[in-house]
């Protein structure tokens, strides 16, 4: 293979190069098949090849490619907007367009900051967000985000955020205490950290209703959305959802929160709003945020060149056409509970699989070295990396992650299939994910 002028994610090894993708796969330059069973990072929800999205993105590029927002709106735009608010939980009646999830999670940051100070509330700058979080790569994100492994080495540039526990019931719930219990204590942290900053400094609590890659797919107890929601009312607080993995149908409804039946202040979505068509992220916010701008300075003061993309816009209209109209939708909760259930009759008492978990078409599994125990898997092995690439080498693309419990213990592999997925191609997934764990000694 020629030297490639690529700068990869990994610069010891390149990846073969993808040649095509149809349903559910994806092949290489050798005409190798690969089951996408995590939709590369939750993005692929509708698999490759789609003829309507593609059709889409055509039809725009007849019309026109790009017209910069500071001097134009498109129909595309428009259009996506209106549908998104329609189905949109609560008041969310704005929508901000990005061209990723990261970009997303930075103006919704940004927003809520100059919400605050045009409401001249200047002292709130503060932001409660979760260990073991993930929510992007840019450095406002990553310092929100609870991920340990990704903050370290740029932790000097980062600003202070506080970071509270997970709603992680596999490993924080204790013996003998009830779902109700565990929720309480965990509001009370919360609580007791908007205590010592003082609720006054406080702009926003940050969190996904389904933790993505850093926990793989733990959703939350009954309840505990809620009573956030009561605690951010109370104390002036604003709520941002990070759904950018979670969400647009992933856990089984367009909105992951609609599960937890709260509303939030802002919401981000991305990776399956384009379902990896096109580059496209949005940041939804309440009218009366928008209102509190348009009679304040009347501008947010924000933007990127790419921002509201005519052919992003019209691809992530084709991908709500199958998701809603044609209802794929409608598939995530039937086929999730296929998947799982093939997952748990093959690793439900497997030893080295501690927990099975996730929404829809969302799920985690958690490698341990005892099941009896909870003991991770020693670190050093550094299990995740082997499950991806054993799983590889058998034709199947997982997402495993290390560091689950806090950053450096633990390892998981996520699920995200695409909504086509049939039940052979998750009896095969499963398959092949079985071999991959027999290849790395699990």
């Amino acid at each position: 293979m020629p030297m490639s002028h690529v700068f990869h994610r990994s610069s010891v090894k390149a990846p073969p190069a993808v040649s095509r993708g149809e349903g559910a796969y994806l092949y290489d330059q050798s005409g190798k098949a690969y089951l996408d069973g995590s939709g590369g990072a939750a993005v692929s929800c509708l698999g490759h090849g789609d003829a309507h999205v593609t059709e889409a993105i055509r039809a725009q590029l007849d019309q026109v490619a790009f017209a910069h927002t500071g001097f134009f709106t498109s129909p595309p735009a428009e259009a996506l907007a209106d549908r998104l608010v329609a189905l949109a939980p609560g008041d969310l009646n704005r929508v901000y367009f990005v061209s990723g999830g990261s970009e997303a999670m930075e103006a919704a940051l940004k927003l809520a900051r100059q919400y605050h100070l045009e409401r001249g509330e200047a002292g709130r700058s503060r932001i409660i967000a979760r260990r073991q979080s993930y929510h992007g790569n840019t450095l406002g994100a990553l310092a929100t985000g609870g991920n340990a492994w990704r903050r370290e080495p740029f932790a000097p540039l980062l600003m202070e955020v506080s970071h509270v526990a997970p709603c992680y019931a596999y490993r924080g719930q204790q013996e003998g205490e009830s779902e109700a219990a565990y929720c309480d204590r965990l509001i009370a942290e919360i609580e007791d950290e908007i205590e010592r900053v003082g609720p006054e400094s406080v702009m926003a609590f940050v969190a996904e209703p389904v933790v993505g890659a850093t926990l793989g797919a733990v959703p939350s107890v009954p309840g505990y959305f809620k009573r956030i929601r009561e605690i951010c009312d109370r104390h002036g607080i604003l709520m941002i959802l990070d759904e950018v993995m979670c969400g647009m149908g992933r856990t089984g409804t367009l909105f992951a929160c609609e599960q937890d039946v709260v509303a939030p202040d802002i919401l981000c979505v991305a990776k399956g709003l384009g379902a990896g068509y096109q580059p496209i992220g949005a940041m939804l916010c309440t009218e009366i945020m928008h209102e509190v701008i348009a009679q304040g300075s009347g501008f947010f003061q924000h933007g990127h060149t790419y921002v509201g993309h005519p052919v992003a816009c019209a691809a992530a209209g084709a991908v709500l056409d199958r998701v809603v109209g044609d209802d794929l939708l409608g598939r995530v909760h039937p086929m999730g509970a296929v998947l799982r259930g093939m997952l748990e009759d093959r690793f439900g008492q497997h030893p080295h699989v501690g927990d099975i978990r996730g929404r829809g078409l969302f799920l985690g599994l958690e490698l341990v070295q005892d099941r009896a125990t909870k003991a991770p898997i020693d670190p050093a092995r550094k299990i995740h990396a082997q499950v991806k690439a054993a799983a590889f080498a058998e034709g199947l693309i997982c997402y495993p992650n290390g560091g689950t419990i806090d950053g450096k213990q633990g390892a998981h592999v996520l699920l995200a299939p695409p909504f086509i997925l049939t039940e052979d191609q998750a009896a095969e997934l499963v398959d092949k994910l079985a071999r991959a764990f027999v290849a790395v000694g699990l």
